[in-house]
């Protein structure tokens, strides 16, 4: 049983995880976490550097 819980919390956090992805590609963010995600042009995202 709490093999099954363990389990069901893992697909959960995965899910969620792939969802933060999908609706942040959806609004455009190229570099996905980055706070400068939207200010980066898709050719030449360097979200490394310090703004």
């Amino acid at each position: 049983m709490t093999n099954a819980i363990i389990i069901i919390v893992l697909v959960l956090i995965a899910g969620g995880a792939g969802m933060y992805l999908y609706k942040a590609k959806k609004r455009g963010e190229h570099c996905v976490g980055c706070p400068y995600a939207k200010q980066c042009s898709k050719k030449s995202c360097n979200c490394s550097e310090t703004k």
